[in-house]
């Protein structure tokens, strides 16, 4: 039955990484995963997450199964770091929380439930945005649409073309909004900006979907969560898919939320009611020893201040290898402006290289950016390799 089946081409992203992984160059650079690396081109092991694991092994006692739900304290500590602790919501008990695998299983339940009960609504997201955005919301049968965000040098937020766009978009549809450090733009709204844009959607009777893979990895977990608390007005309704991949260093255990807000606590509990039914029929619940972790580390003020310490280490480090790079690149191609990535956030950035560019990139000199834009990993950046990556970029331009 199988021998017709067609080859499906790789994925944009994660199929980059096998073409690195078969490179034999030993002086290869990888800026395409979505993967934090250290000085030494590792992905650390947090040293707070190691100690909440040998206590979680020291006291242990079943391999029991979760609820539908998940890990009830983890999910508990998850509306606590999205809305800070005393919020409003949290006192009406008007959010409910479903763990999942990873952002994108939260995403993949939201988008579920979204087309269940709300067959007609459409998905809007950014153009550009993360390229499994789209993919997600139309494999569960969500018709998807764009909203503009760039200007046309590809550089700033074209926040009045971004308003005009969604004035546009009719009630009751879905905006998918990214929290902060825009994938794959490194470009976001000004906190000014996002009072305006949540007074724009709630206008609308629009639902915003708020994408929040990154929390501290921009300017802190407080400064990036101003965006979302802005949507998160009383009575509003708001979904929330949160990870913790990136923020824990949590890659392979897969940790993420998806958190529904409506108008009051009744409302919410027949949500999650129906949230438990795509999950069941889905993977019917989630696994526990990364919840566990997080739960743990929040929990314990020790574990909280230094897992916050090595976030803060994390971020400081993106923010350093903005600044070797674009001063690297000012000494060895003054004729090309790469001031522009100083001001962006988070992990990624679109270096405005194009298809060709990349392509000679990967070809002759072993660098592994992604196309459309040019996105890059800049904590794949480091001290090490910035000389022969600005040289590389340097000749292709």
């Amino acid at each position: 039955m199988f021998d017709t089946l067609p080859m499906a081409p790789p994925d944009s992203i994660l199929g980059l990484t096998e073409a690195f992984k078969k490179d034999p160059n030993p002086k290869k650079i990888n800026l395409g995963a979505g993967v934090y690396k250290d000085e030494q081109g590792n992905t650390p092991i947090l040293a707070s997450v190691k100690e909440a694991e040998r206590r979680l092994l020291a006291t242990e006692q079943n391999k029991g199964y979760l609820p539908i739900e998940g890990h009830v304290e983890y999910d508990a500590r998850v509306q606590e770091l999205l809305f800070g602790p005393g919020h409003e919501i949290l006192a009406s008990t008007r959010a409910v929380t479903a763990q999942t695998p990873g952002g994108t299983g939260s995403l993949r339940v939201a988008s579920d439930f979204l087309k269940k009960h709300f067959p007609m609504a459409r998905l809007w997201h950014s153009k550009p945005t993360w390229a499994n955005h789209g993919a997600i919301f139309s494999a569960a049968g969500i018709k998807v649409e764009v909203y503009p965000y760039l200007d046309a040098s590809g550089r700033v937020l074209d926040f009045a073309a971004m308003k005009a766009g969604l004035a546009q978009i009719p009630a009751g549809d879905v905006v998918l909004l990214h929290a902060c450090c825009h994938n794959p733009t490194g470009i976001d709204p000004t906190l000014d900006q996002w009072k305006q844009l949540a007074e724009l959607v709630h206008e609308r009777k629009l639902l915003p979907l708020v994408d929040f893979a990154y929390q501290g990895f921009g300017d802190g977990l407080e400064q990036d969560a101003a965006g979302l608390r802005e949507l998160a007005r009383p009575g509003k309704d708001l979904l929330v898919c949160s990870s913790f991949s990136k923020n824990f260093g949590l890659y392979g255990e897969r940790v993420g939320a998806l958190t529904i807000v409506a108008g009051n606590a009744d409302a919410a509990e027949r949500a999650l009611s129906q949230v438990r039914i795509s999950i069941r029929t889905n993977y019917s619940n989630p696994p526990t020893h990364g919840a566990a972790i997080v739960a743990m580390v929040l929990s314990d003020p020790q574990l909280r201040k230094q897992w916050e310490g090595e976030l803060a280490a994390m971020r400081e480090r993106i923010h350093k290898m903005r600044r070797l790079f674009v001063a690297t690149m000012k000494s060895k191609a003054p004729q090309h402006d790469f001031s522009f990535l100083s001001s962006q956030k988070g992990m990624f950035s679109f270096s405005g290289l194009t298809n060709m560019q990349v392509d000679e990139l990967r070809a002759k000199h072993a660098v592994y950016v992604v196309g459309n834009g040019g996105r890059i990993n800049v904590a794949g950046m480091t001290e090490a390799n910035m000389g022969p990556l600005c040289d590389a970029v340097a000749a292709v331009l």
